[in-house]
């Protein structure tokens, strides 16, 4: 069987990121031998220190800027607004790094230089890939089989989006306004992929009987041989969405769902800890300079206490009191708790600047110092929410085996959730964090945090 070539989305980011660095290291060279740019010399005994700093802060500012956002990559007019403000910022805190960068050079047009050698090479780089890379001709061709039911939303999402190529779904009914429909039933796979150009096999065998799973394995037996991967359903729909299946919440979910082995890591949970202190330490300072900032917003836009607490759940259910500085109006909450919505109409004037820019949770670096709750971790919810939630999501109790978070995976992927059908997809994405916790998911909900302040994203 023919197998397509393509690059799958982690070959596509490290694609981004090494031709990105290539393209500059290239440009500084060129530059440097052939036009009047000596702030970067290739002849100095520093040149390695050089160019392992100026890859490192352009690589951080490159995810904080979304430059390697693979949703973002095939946009021209977005990737050169990433681009520039990338450079822009690495260049900014390049010069501005004493003793590992280059001298600041006393023809202060080199800087303006530096910057256009970053800038405009992977500018034309990025629209090349946007044209030859970034096309249907490299994109995965996948194969569906499964209920109608089970796979139709994922179907339709694949349909339409930039990284995939459906050629066929296999099914029980056709999915309207989708092509390649196939009757399982009456139809044998492994005679009509025969040939084809496919890469992947999405199954799902949730509704099957054993006999027809039986003949079913059989065929994807043959399938396997001829060089076709296939892969179950919801380790496809994680890698996708990033967030575990609505059927890992089920009375089997042990099957499914298990604690990254991180969370009984020592060292991971020493070195979290420490993490913990520093940045709380770090935060509450700048709180302490930002505050009269806040005082003066507080008294135009607020009127009334800047800081407010409330009770929350944390690890193991315990409960605490939590930090905020209060956004919303007095007696907001005279009727009962509510969840806080897009747009509330009682949050006020400076409230909405405080929620935009998550300065509202500043306060709980207090929090974390005590111990209460960490950087990264599911969002803690109050106990009246928590009661009702824990009787209509399976299992909704299970994010609170961790400690809670100042930020989290659901935060950065979600916005606020006021159904329960939205705190149940919140839910699944704190459990995907629970099930893959890691550093480096730590460092890329951290970096996604910045990049929800930095645009003004936050609710």
């Amino acid at each position: 069987m023919n197998q397509k070539k393509y690059f799958n989305l982690s070959e596509r980011k490290f694609l981004l990121r090494v031709i990105d660095a290539f393209i500059i290291l290239l440009s500084l060279y060129f530059s440097f031998q052939f036009l009047d740019f000596s702030y970067f010399n290739f002849n100095n005994e520093n040149l390695i220190k050089w160019i392992l700093l100026l890859f490192t802060y352009y690589l951080i500012f490159g995810e904080i800027f979304q430059l390697f956002n693979l949703n973002i990559s095939n946009n021209r007019y977005l990737v050169v607004r990433s681009i520039v403000v990338t450079t822009f910022a690495t260049v900014i805190f390049y010069i501005f790094t004493p003793y590992i960068s280059p001298v600041l050079p006393n023809n202060r047009l080199q800087i303006v230089y530096f910057f256009l050698v970053l800038t405009i090479p992977v500018i034309v780089w990025r629209f090349i890939y946007i044209s030859v890379i970034f096309s249907p001709k490299y994109f995965k061709t996948v194969v569906f089989v499964g209920k109608k039911e089970r796979i139709e939303k994922m179907v339709r999402n694949i349909y339409n989006d930039n990284f995939h190529n459906l050629i066929s779904y296999y099914s029980d009914k056709e999915i309207e306004g989708v092509k390649g429909y196939k009757n399982i039933e009456t139809t044998k796979i492994s005679d009509c992929l025969d040939g084809l150009p496919v890469n992947e096999l999405i199954v799902s065998r949730e509704g099957f009987s054993e006999n027809y799973i039986a003949d079913l394995n059989k065929e994807l037996i043959l399938l396997f041989k001829k060089g076709i991967n296939i892969v179950g359903f919801a380790s496809f729909y994680e890698e996708v969405n990033s967030r575990i299946p609505k059927g890992y919440l089920a009375t089997n979910f042990y099957e499914y769902l298990n604690f990254s082995k991180n969370n009984t890591n020592r060292f991971y949970l020493f070195g979290l800890r420490v993490v913990d202190i520093l940045v709380s330490i770090v935060g509450i300072l700048v709180f302490i300079c930002i505050s009269p900032i806040i005082i003066i917003g507080n008294l135009i836009g607020n009127r009334g206490s800047i800081f407010y607490t409330q009770t929350r759940v944390g690890q193991n259910g315990n409960h605490f009191k939590i930090f905020k500085l209060r956004s919303m109006v007095k007696n907001a909450e005279k009727d009962g708790a509510v969840w806080a919505q897009k747009n509330d109409i009682r949050i006020t004037s400076f409230g909405k600047f405080l929620r935009h820019t998550r300065l509202d949770e500043v306060p709980q670096f207090f929090n974390i110092l005590k111990g209460e709750m960490s950087i990264i971790g599911p969002r803690p919810e109050r106990p009246e929410f928590v009661k009702d939630l824990e009787e209509k999501i399976p299992f909704y109790a299970i994010r609170h085996v961790v400690r809670p978070g100042l930020t989290g995976w659901a935060q950065v992927n979600y916005p606020y959730a006021n159904t329960i059908e939205e705190q149940e997809t919140k839910l699944r994405y704190d459990l995907y964090y629970i099930k893959e916790r890691n550093a480096f998911l730590d460092f890329k909900i951290l970096i996604k945090t910045i990049t929800t302040v930095l645009f003004y994203r936050g609710q």
